[in-house]
């Protein structure tokens, strides 16, 4: 098995288990500490999303970027050098935006959040910062050297570590206050991403073929250059999350306001918009996991190829992650959009949002593809190119959220509209430009076939749903199994999955 095949599938199976796992640990914290409590902890969430971000500065891709050109070219010194300027560059941040997240702790939670309490939970998010530093610099290089077992068990111990304290620390801080128990359930993440850091350096220690310590500050004056590579990847991957952090920060203002123009009520407005975003869209993305695993293992091997000058190989990797993340995403389609309104009733208890599904699903292969292109982009040096192409998509996706929800035909469906229209945009754009930097061919019978698979599936389910006689669960799951089985089947009948990668799949 290749080591770029190896990987994904690894990635794979621990984002689902960390899936699984952060929804057993959002059950917890409801149960333990209620919707009070909840609140004051999803208030917090964002800052600690957004601490993460800009602590980590992009810096994994481009460490793992970098560190597999590196290898290919067995150049060992300028690995060293590449783990001792990150490293500085951590510390650097972290000495930066630890104490200045302590320090405006007190100014977020009395001005821009409405409950002051919310200062208990930030405060207690501030130590994740130089953790989170250091175990991007680890997991950049352990991408890099395509050894993602690290990588994918330091995410499954961060997640059950979580998990195993919560209950305790929110139990212990209860009787002193709602604020103080949401602030245990973020101390309980902050020491899960401490075990995280510890094990990756355990690993990194058993592992490492050079010395960290030895001449450290003579590499770091010797490190300009490397400096700079860094930051032509880092920077731009950073900009592209900060643009879609801040499109997904204006998106509800323009929608709300949108939804006014259309005459729709505040509180008619603010249901559906939460049956779009807090229903729909979650479970349009959680797939996902499985292009982020594509994703995660493309920097590297693309990267590999290209300092190699092996350019069939590179379009031999793209056209293999195309083609992965079709078969998991037209998987993925088909599944939502058959069983929209039976999932939804399953997850949530109401079907309303269902609608919202069966118009986006079958777009929402774009958002599937968007990752792995995204990642090649990386991996060959156009993270700029793909900074832009973000840019591009989140503008024209504000503008028609704003034009399009506020016709009253529409309403919140032009929103839902506008977003996947933005979607598509910016996943067309990467292909473009990743088209025009290195000569492809098109595998045309593949994307038909593709076609023909998807819908001839989705057929199959939707005459099986009428026909079940058994219960909304056992109904739901036996569709999924059956139409998962012919998928399968046909995807292997028309060459979709090369007969290697079958037998490795189930070994």
């Amino acid at each position: 098995m290749s080591k770029f095949l190896k990987g994904t599938i690894i990635l794979i199976i621990a984002g689902l288990l960390t899936r699984i796992l952060g929804f057993i640990n959002r059950i917890v914290v409801a149960r333990l500490i209620g919707e009070e409590g909840v609140g004051l902890y999803m208030m917090a969430v964002p800052t600690l999303v957004l601490a993460i971000t800009i602590t980590q500065f992009g810096l994994p891709v481009a460490i793992s970027k970098l560190v597999a050109e590196a290898e290919a070219l067995g150049d060992k010194r300028k690995v060293k050098k590449i783990l001792v300027v990150s490293l500085c560059m951590t510390m650097v941040l972290s000495l930066i935006f630890f104490p200045t997240l302590l320090a405006v702790a007190p100014i977020l939670s009395e001005t821009l959040f409405t409950d002051k309490r919310v200062y208990y939970p930030l405060v207690a998010i501030a130590p994740v910062v130089p953790i989170v530093a250091l175990s991007s610099v680890l997991r950049g290089y352990f991408q890099g050297r395509q050894q993602m077992k690290p990588f994918a068990y330091s995410q499954l111990l961060e997640q059950a570590v979580r998990i195993t304290l919560i209950a305790t620390f929110t139990t212990a801080f209860l009787p002193y206050g709602v604020e103080y128990a949401a602030a245990g359930a973020m101390v309980s993440a902050v020491v899960g991403e401490l075990v995280s850091l510890m094990y990756l350096f355990i690993m990194f220690k058993r592992k490492k073929p050079i010395r960290i310590r030895y001449r450290f500050f003579a590499y770091v004056k010797e490190g300009k250059d490397t400096f700079v590579s860094l930051m032509n990847i880092a920077v731009p991957t950073l900009g592209s999350r900060m643009i879609g952090s801040i499109a997904w920060f204006f998106e509800p203002i323009v929608v709300a306001q949108s939804l006014a123009f259309a005459g729709m009520t505040t509180i008619h407005a603010t249901k559906q918009y939460g049956e779009l975003t807090g229903y729909a869209l979650p479970l349009l993305m959680l797939p996902s996991f499985i292009t982020y695993a594509l994703a995660t293992s493309l920097v590297p091997a693309i990267s590999e190829a290209a300092a190699q000058k092996q350019h069939r190989l590179i379009e031999y990797r793209l056209h293999q992650a195309v083609r992965w993340s079709l078969l998991a995403g037209g998987l993925s389609i088909v599944v939502l959009y058959v069983l929209a309104e039976e999932m939804m009733q399953l997850m949530y208890g109401t079907s309303e949002a269902a609608v919202f599904v069966k118009v986006m699903a079958p777009f929402f292969i774009f958002y599937y593809l968007q990752g792995p292109l995204q990642a090649v982009l990386q991996a060959l040096d156009l993270a700029k190119e793909a900074m832009t192409n973000s840019l591009i998509g989140a503008v024209i996706k504000t503008a028609l959220i704003f034009f399009l929800a506020s016709q009253p035909s529409l309403g919140i469906m032009g929103a839902a509209l506008a977003i996947t229209v933005g979607i598509m945009i910016v996943t067309l754009l990467h292909a473009a430009t990743i088209v025009k930097a290195i000569s492809l061919s098109l595998y045309v019978k593949q994307y038909v076939a593709h076609m023909i698979i998807i819908v001839s599936v989705a057929a199959i389910g939707q005459l099986l749903v009428p026909l079940l006689p058994f219960s909304l669960l056992i109904k739901t799951m036996v569709v999924i199994v059956v139409m998962t089985c012919i998928y399968l089947v046909l995807s292997r009948l028309f060459h979709l999955i090369e007969k290697n990668e079958f037998r490795q799949l189930f070994r």
